[in-house]
């Protein structure tokens, strides 16, 4: 299989949402979204300490996107350009069959299925232009929202892998031919 091309990068839009490329006009509010208490909570990473941080980590996800490494969205609702979260397709596998799934949002934007509809959008993505065979997505066994998300459109379990200090669960989702 072809190796993903992300060029011209792809903008997705549902009624609600448009997932755009991350850009520095982000950076405030990335900052925010990756400082959260509530949204690091269940995620293993440290939170950025100062905008300079975000700055490094923007241009660290731009080169990935450029070098067909990983794709990386900015959700915003569709009338409004401010970053709410961000959903993404990396560490694809050496046959580009499959690949990990990642998602954040504010807790001001959480339990009004936007990140339903964002996930939405990226699988139709996955499987109709990457024509990836299978994703995978990693959460924390406490992180119930997360859990509830993916077995409602149709990951299943794939059992646990011990990160760093803490287990993960591993959910599967393969596409069928």
């Amino acid at each position: 299989m072809k190796k993903p091309r992300f060029h011209p990068f792809p903008i997705l839009s549902s009624a609600r949402l448009r997932l755009r490329r991350l850009t520095h006009s982000d950076e405030t509010d990335l900052f925010a979204l990756r400082t959260d208490e509530q949204v690091n909570r269940y995620l293993g990473r440290p939170a950025p300490q100062t905008p300079a941080e975000v700055q490094t980590f923007i241009a660290t996800i731009d080169g990935g996107i450029d070098q067909d490494r990983w794709i990386y969205w900015a959700i915003s609702l569709r009338d409004r350009p401010e970053l709410i979260g961000t959903i993404c397709l990396w560490n694809f596998s050496d046959d580009q069959q499959t690949a990990e799934l990642g998602y954040e949002l504010l807790p001001n934007y959480q339990g009004r299925g936007l990140m339903s509809e964002a996930l939405q959008m990226v699988l139709d993505f996955a499987w109709n232009r990457l024509r990836l065979a299978a994703l995978e997505a990693y959460t924390h066994p406490k992180n119930q929202s997360s859990t509830r998300l993916l077995q409602k459109y149709g990951f299943t379990s794939a059992g646990a892998v011990q990160q760093d200090s803490s287990a993960e669960l591993i959910f599967r989702l393969t596409r069928f031919r």
